[in-house]
């Protein structure tokens, strides 16, 4: 049986994991009518993949007898001006998620939860690679700057993910 407060704490973690997914896509949206199709793939498959870390901590709680509440989940709101400044807003919120599961480490440790520690780690190791891929892809649109035809070669890579193409900020987690 889990502890009621690490039960509080997980719900609300699958609240955020459900929260980003719906982020995602909002910034999916804000793509396809820049009609950068190949980014808002990417952002798509970003989507399916917070619904399945969602659903892992779903999954824990109900493993260990616990009861899943679903929270509300909040409008996102896109306010952006150019590609750079989306994966300004993703690099933002992965940064945020990482503190948040950090924060949820660290009560299971003072709470003793050895389960919970061992399905943090696989988190722990994903929001690493969440944040690396988003500074990747911050750091190429920088360098292409206003360059059209370089945000077009851009595109079409990102359009790659979840089709078996590079990794351009890969299918992590699933």
């Amino acid at each position: 049986m889990i502890k009621q407060k690490l039960q509080d704490e997980i719900n609300d973690q699958i609240r955020a994991e459900f929260q980003s997914g719906w982020l995602y896509l909002a910034f999916a949206a804000w793509f396809e009518e820049q009609n950068l199709e190949g980014f808002a793939n990417w952002m798509r498959q970003q989507w399916q993949e917070e619904q399945a870390h969602g659903m892992k901590f779903y999954d824990h709680i109900l493993r260990r007898d616990g009861k899943v509440e679903l929270k509300d989940l909040e409008k996102p709101s896109v306010s952006a001006e150019n590609p750079t400044e989306v994966f300004e807003q993703v690099l933002d919120h992965e940064r945020y998620i990482t503190k948040r599961i950090h924060q949820l480490y660290d009560l299971a440790e003072k709470e003793g939860d050895h389960p919970l520690k061992t399905l943090l780690h696989w988190f722990i190791d994903e929001q690493v690679e969440e944040e690396e891929n988003a500074m990747n892809i911050l750091d190429r649109l920088k360098l292409i700057g206003d360059d059209g035809g370089s945000l077009y070669l851009l595109d079409r890579e990102m359009a790659e993910r979840g089709a078996g193409g590079g990794n351009d900020g890969g299918d992590s987690g699933q």
